[in-house]
């Protein structure tokens, strides 16, 4: 916990460390410079604000704000060490007043200090002050002394880094790293549990890659380094007896340039980019998975025929053309085989990858530190998303990799299946259809699709009914306010900086008139309708008249989609795709 003293008088907030009377950080709001100080430099006076860390700075039109984290809830206790959920956020800014701004500056300044309070609300940021959070238990396995010797901040996965690029200033200065720590994105859970009377600890933690990151239709593909949309690392851990044990898995968006725009249709047809070289940053992405996990399995679980086959088609193509002994590509069309409830059907996937998945294995420290096994390859799965379908399956590989590590810990008899320890099952399967929900709240807006199968083995009717409710909210912000929240995420991760000396933003660009009026005169041709067909049948005329009217004007808007969607407004187009 860290203790903000901020005085009005001096211009300067005066950051104190709990337990730490040594040093004081002291941010000055007027040059901005960051300095360290003694416990007696703090003024008796002044406005004094109790905080759990820092999630570092950033740059508006109003100047500079400091985002501190004033509430935290505790997750649980990951080899010692605490981890905490960020739960509350607070902007302080440097400057006392924003009368230097004209009416538009404010407005503009409002929507931006909106923007980080929603990325800020978005649930899922996780830190640990004394454990790297960011790296698997096999790469922390297998670092060097000097690696050890580091800061949190240094250390660090940068493509799990959420506060990046808000902790910029401070990463220049290796004195002030201890005042901050990384933060992740994703999910985590920490469970203890007993089969046969042994308790371990069982973590299932997900982290979500801050390079190409954003939402559903506006962040598809990769970019030109080979950075795949919503990838997302996911590890399960296992603790038992001092010995420890992980599986990881992966997931990403089809590694090659396309794109998925939103148009007003309920699924709007994925475009292939016809100008781009694909195999260069495939190429790049999967040098890269290469080299931080060794083999990859590719799980592609798409529909194999509609729009979605081209993209399959493609995937594999690119595959084949890279001739490397280091991937391997399986195409499964979910869909198709667990039609009509026959969910049983996951198993051939499952059946069919089992014998490399035995071969990569899995990571496993013994009882007193020394490395046992370490897993050679991951599994990397994908559907259109890589939210429902993934994760489904993603589950059941993780069941598969925790039978064994459980039997070789002897935790589970021989013979014994974890489907048949009901108390853990219920865990287990509650926790894989938590981070589904994580994974696609945080992409899609909505709670996951699905997660009836994995939270009890089967679909239900219940299940199907709550996945076209959050099919219709998905609709919905997809199309009327996603393009906010892809600017919010870009301001975010420092994608887009805000310069404090432009007079226009982009954010005061206005929509087409048709955007405005289109809708509103659909919307009085379609209650004119109601109100005349409600009185008498002399109204006939009358009713045609605007039931044509509203007809026409809905297929104009229909066939003008992209104009009526929420877009991005803050990153150029091209950076887009």
């Amino acid at each position: 916990k860290i203790n903000a003293h901020h005085k009005y008088l001096i211009d300067c907030f005066y950051i104190e460390a709990c337990g730490d009377a040594n040093d004081v950080l002291v941010i000055d709001r007027v040059s901005m410079e960051m300095t360290l100080a003694g416990f007696r430099d703090i003024p008796l006076s002044g406005v004094t604000k109790s905080i759990c860390g820092i999630m570092g700075t950033i740059r508006l039109v109003a100047g500079m704000y400091l985002i501190v984290i004033i509430k935290k809830r505790k997750v649980g206790n990951l080899f010692g060490h605490t981890v905490w959920k960020a739960v509350e956020f607070d902007l302080l800014s440097y400057k006392k007043t924003v009368l230097h701004l004209t009416e538009n500056q404010m407005q503009d300044n409002k929507t931006f200090l909106s923007m980080i309070t929603s990325v800020l609300n978005t649930d899922g940021f996780y830190f640990c002050t004394d454990y790297d959070l960011t790296h698997t238990q096999q790469r922390l396995a297998n670092t060097s002394p000097d690696f050890q010797e580091m800061s949190l901040l240094e250390r660090a996965d940068q493509r799990f880094v959420w506060n990046g690029s808000l902790l910029r200033d401070f990463l220049a200065q290796p004195e002030l790293h201890k005042f901050v720590f990384p933060v992740i994105h994703g999910f985590i859970m920490m469970k203890p549990c007993s089969i046969n009377g042994k308790i371990f600890e069982w973590i299932l933690i997900s982290r979500r890659s801050c390079f190409r990151a954003g939402v559903r239709y506006y962040v598809r593909g990769i970019d030109s380094e080979g950075h795949a949309a919503n990838f997302v690392e996911t590890e399960q851990i296992v603790q038992y007896s001092n010995g420890r044990a992980s599986f990881v898995q992966t997931r990403g968006s089809m590694p090659f340039f396309w794109s998925q725009r939103p148009n007003l249709k309920y699924k709007p047809k994925p475009q292939i980019s016809s100008t781009t070289n694909h195999l260069d940053g495939f190429q790049r992405h999967f040098d890269s998975q290469v080299l931080i996990y060794g083999k990859q399995v590719i799980l592609n679980l798409v529909n194999q025929k509609g729009s979605e086959l081209p993209l399959e088609q493609t995937f594999a193509k690119l595959v084949n053309s890279m001739e490397s002994g280091m991937i391997k590509y399986i195409a499964f069309d979910f869909h198709k085989e667990c039609s009509k409830m026959r969910w049983h059907r996951l198993q051939l996937l499952v059946d069919a990858v089992a014998e490399m998945q035995d071969e990569f294995g899995y990571f496993m420290l013994s009882s007193d530190g020394k490395v046992v096994v370490q897993q050679t390859g991951v599994f990397r799965s994908n559907c259109m998303d890589c939210l429902d379908r993934t994760n489904v399956v993603q589950s059941l590989l993780a069941r598969r990799a925790l039978q064994s590590q459980l039997q070789r810990m002897g935790v589970l008899h021989v013979g014994q299946k974890i489907e048949e320890q009901a108390e853990f099952e219920k865990i287990y399967k509650n926790a894989w259809a938590d981070n589904a929900n994580a994974c696609a709240k945080q992409y899609a807006g909505t709670g996951a699709l699905k997660t009836d199968f994995t939270r009890t083995g089967r679909r239900t009717q219940w299940g199907l009914v709550m996945d076209g409710w959050n099919s219709m909210i998905r609709y919905y912000k997809n199309n009327f306010s996603d393009g906010f929240r892809q600017d919010s995420i870009d301001l975010f991760l420092g994608n887009y900086s805000v310069d404090e000396m432009e007079i226009l933003t982009p954010l005061q660009l206005q929509k087409d008139w048709k955007f405005l009026t289109l809708p509103i005169i659909m919307l009085v041709a379609f209650s004119m309708c109601i109100i005349l067909t409600c009185m008498t049948a002399e109204t006939v005329a009358y009713v045609l008249f605007w039931a044509v009217a509203g007809v026409v004007t809905a297929t104009v808007i229909l066939l003008n989609g992209k104009e009526f969607v929420n877009v991005p407004k803050l990153v150029q187009k091209e950076k887009m795709d």
